[in-house]
């Protein structure tokens, strides 16, 4: 079965996307000799990737994500979200893998396809533990790791609070260099603003450490809600410089309504990144191979790479 997913990366499909100059490290398997023949350089093909998708989930399985009321914690919403994404990709003819990660040990779960492998990822994620005490959660652990499973280039969803130790960031824009990554964050509400209910003591879901708070002070929830939207700030600029799309999802959320914004967002991304390349090339002079999505004759192709123009 072939899915019907066509990825934002380049990779080894059948259309043609641009011609470019060679870079050290591409595949020389890619080199156009006819365009390096004219051009006296070397230029290498990059082709848009049409063919069934491979998607991982890396799901942070950590105490912090049993937070939230009894039904609906971060956890259920990381078992939804997941069911719903993968259930979309195996109805194309996509194959679904997994790497779970609790803390205390990491899961793989290897790609498969069809309904059946939604049900055993969904059954999986129920039992893994609920542990009332774990390290530190260490996403860049996590990232590090599923780096190693990931053998070919694939979609990946890292779904997590995001709750975790510094140094996490770079090991995700290695990641994202050679896969498409959906960094989906899950959040309960009263992590960003806590009520006014007293005097109560709060603790950390994996190292136990408990403070003795009284929510009746107007300072103290000023100050923790500065100090959730400085966390969800620094975490939303780390996307960026890593280059990763976010999605953000609370345990109030209406998942389908999210899933149907980011849908056409991510059209609106594709149109517009059609647009600029059918832009670029009409000013060096190629519009009807733009016109064809790219695929101009090899006599034309040399006309539209000089200027520096691509999609």
């Amino acid at each position: 079965m072939q899915g019907d997913y066509r990825s934002f990366f380049r990779g080894t499909g059948l259309e043609l996307s641009q011609l470019r100059e060679y870079q050290p490290g591409d595949d020389v398997r890619a080199i156009d000799w006819n365009v390096t023949a004219r051009m006296q350089v070397p230029y290498v093909r990059e082709l848009i990737e049409d063919r069934e998708i491979t998607a991982w989930f890396l799901l942070d399985m950590s105490p912090s994500m049993d937070y939230g009321a009894p039904g609906r914690t971060k956890r259920d919403l990381l078992a939804e979200v997941t069911a719903v994404f993968a259930r979309l990709l195996t109805f194309h003819g996509n194959r679904i893998g997994a790497v779970l990660f609790s803390g205390r040990e990491q899961r793989v779960i290897a790609p498969a396809g069809g309904r059946t492998s939604v049900v055993r990822l969904l059954a999986e994620i129920e039992a893994v533990p609920r542990h009332k005490r774990a390290p530190r959660t260490d996403l860049g652990t996590l990232i590090g790791a599923s780096r190693h499973a990931l053998t070919r280039r694939s979609f990946v969803f890292l779904l997590s609070d995001f709750m975790t130790v510094e140094g996490w960031e770079r090991p995700l824009s290695l990641l994202a260099r050679r896969h498409e990554v959906l960094a989906v964050r899950l959040s309960d509400p009263s992590e960003e603003t806590i009520p006014d209910v007293g005097p109560v003591v709060l603790a950390d879901a994996e190292t136990g450490e408990q403070l003795f708070v009284d929510t009746h002070d107007r300072g103290f929830r000023a100050r923790f809600a500065e100090a959730a939207a400085g966390r969800r700030a620094r975490m939303e600029a780390a996307l960026r410089r890593a280059g990763v799309e976010g999605l953000a999802l609370t345990t109030e959320s209406d998942i389908a309504r999210e899933v149907v914004h980011l849908a056409a967002r991510r059209k609106a991304q594709r149109s517009a990144r059609a647009a600029a390349g059918g832009d670029a090339a009409a000013r060096s002079g190629d519009a009807p191979a733009a016109a064809r999505g790219g695929q101009a004759p090899a006599r034309a192709a040399p006309s539209a790479v000089p200027g520096g123009a691509t999609p």
